[in-house]
């Protein structure tokens, strides 16, 4: 009742959103924290141009919502809120702290698909490559940007190609700058994953993309998750062409057979691992080059080990 009577006082909404910050240690709290999202984004929206409301703001909301997360509550967001949290990121395009917070409240939201959907109404696309080429050195904010753009291109809902396309770049140089970051890596190689899914690469990025791949494969092989990632957006790119497998065994670092094995032997017994790199292997035999590759390292000895271990998969 307070924030609603003195909404447009900029004063009295931060007095509230700092008394609420008193509550979010306390998980029995949850419940009533939940219901102030909507009148937290709409102090947020009112009072724009106070960076200190939006940070603070920003904030409370990320504890809210990983609180939500950890308890497994599902958070309804309106349209209301994907709109606020776009002005605070369109009116503060420069205030890095800000976009850093309030980036990883999207991607938090993006897991929701009415939220993916309302971003994809408001036009967020630009906004995160935007982001994206001006922050480049930023872990966090180029973490989060990579993760709602996963979920943009891997949504059912029919994202502008085009301007899926004009993310493809500014991916590529995400996973460039921060290859040894693992997870900077993982969110770039998901994101690369859903662009190639939708046809968004075009020859021309082909062989420098699978390249980028293999690097964050070479730099990263123990984390599950970027292996995973990795496998099926080359598994991928394969589909498309070969100037992809051609890439993928004369690598100038190294021939992809050899990571693949490696990455095998590091991943055995994580079914989902090996599973996606038999997707990979399925999309490799397509080309004779590429089996003859494999007959030289001697793939066919770690097919049978894989058949043996998983033999009901």
């Amino acid at each position: 009742e307070f924030m609603q009577a003195f909404w447009d006082i900029e004063e009295a909404q931060a007095k509230a959103i700092q008394l609420l910050s008193g509550f979010v240690r306390d998980k029995g709290a949850l419940p009533y924290l939940l219901t102030f999202i909507e009148l937290i984004t709409f102090a947020m929206k009112t009072h724009v141009d106070s960076p200190k409301l939006q940070v603070d703001g920003c904030s409370l909301l990320l504890e809210i919502l990983s609180q939500a997360l950890e308890q497994d509550v599902v958070v309804a967001l309106d349209e209301n809120v994907t709109s606020s949290l776009l002005d605070t990121v369109r009116k503060n395009s420069e205030d890095e702290e800000l976009l850093s917070l309030v980036c990883t409240l999207l991607m938090m939201i993006s897991a929701s698909e009415v939220a993916v959907e309302n971003l994809r109404k408001a036009g967020v696309i630009p906004d995160l490559l935007s982001i994206l080429r001006n922050f480049l050195h930023n872990e966090q904010i180029c973490l989060s940007c990579c993760g709602v753009l996963w979920s943009l291109a891997a949504s059912e809902d029919n994202v502008d190609q085009a301007l899926l396309k004009s993310a493809v770049p500014v991916t590529s140089a995400v996973l460039q700058e921060h290859l040894q970051n693992g997870t900077v890596a993982e969110s770039a190689c998901s994101a690369l994953w859903a662009l190639s899914l939708q046809g968004c690469l075009t020859e021309n990025d082909y062989e420098p993309t699978t390249a980028l791949l293999l690097d964050a494969l070479r730099m990263n092989p123990e984390r599950p998750v970027l292996v995973k990632n990795a496998c099926l957006a080359l598994a991928s790119l394969l589909r498309l062409s070969e100037i992809t497998a051609l890439r993928f065994i004369t690598d100038s670092k190294g021939s992809g057979i050899n990571l693949i094995k490696y990455a095998y032997h590091l991943h055995f017994d994580d079914l989902e691992v090996v599973k996606n790199i038999c997707m990979l292997i399925n999309e490799m035999v397509q080309y004779d080059d590429v089996v003859l590759d494999m007959l030289s390292q001697k793939m066919e000895g770690l097919l049978s080990e894989i058949k043996s271990c998983f033999p009901s998969s």
